[in-house]
């Protein structure tokens, strides 16, 4: 929902812009700019979604590899969101929330019993770590917003330590992950 009514907000002031004429540098800037705003929103809640997960993985565990995993979770994500959130701050972008599709996640996992719980939550934890690791990649690459392209910059190999370790995690469970790896390998050679 926010993302929607930031993108409905910027299209509107894009119109408006190409109606009074305005360059088309400046349209290309507020372009860009917003892809920067949705990148911090998307992330941002994605660290919110992981640090939630982390704390329902210690409650749920059974594996003590999927407990150990979640713990790590909590720590490094609740370090990353207070970076997010005043990066998110700095840039003049809204503070971060957890967007719907990301509680809804959220929800799914937390009605979940515990026998099923280990190989799901690491199925979905390489999964979103993926995806991370690819608009983390395109950020650090094409952000506009210098202090955001370099927390991305920062922040990268960090994502990518935690991508590993979810995989070698998700493998000791049995934990299906060959659809999230070849999706991640096919998005970083498109960027």
């Amino acid at each position: 929902m926010v993302v929607k009514n930031l993108v409905s907000a910027t299209v509107t002031g894009l119109l408006l812009s190409a109606a009074l004429g305005a360059a088309p540098a400046a349209a290309q800037g507020t372009r860009a700019l917003v892809s920067d705003s949705i990148f911090i929103q998307r992330v941002s809640s994605d660290g919110l979604l992981q640090a939630k997960l982390g704390q329902l993985a210690e409650k749920k565990g059974a594996s003590p590899a999927v407990v150990d995993f979640g713990k790590r979770m909590v720590t490094d994500y609740s370090k990353a969101n207070e970076e997010l959130k005043t990066a998110a701050k700095q840039a003049a972008f809204p503070a971060p929330v957890l967007l719907r599709e990301d509680q809804q996640t959220f929800d799914r996992f937390n009605r979940m019993g515990q026998s099923s719980f280990d190989k799901a939550y690491m199925a979905e934890a390489v999964r979103h770590h993926s995806e991370v690791v690819r608009l983390f990649q395109r950020e650090a690459e094409s952000g506009r917003v210098q202090s955001l392209k370099q927390l991305a910059s920062r922040m990268l190999p960090d994502l990518q330590q935690r991508l590993s370790l979810a995989t070698e995690t998700a493998g000791s469970v049995g934990a299906d992950v060959t659809a999230s790896s070849s999706e991640a390998s096919e998005g970083q050679a498109t960027y």
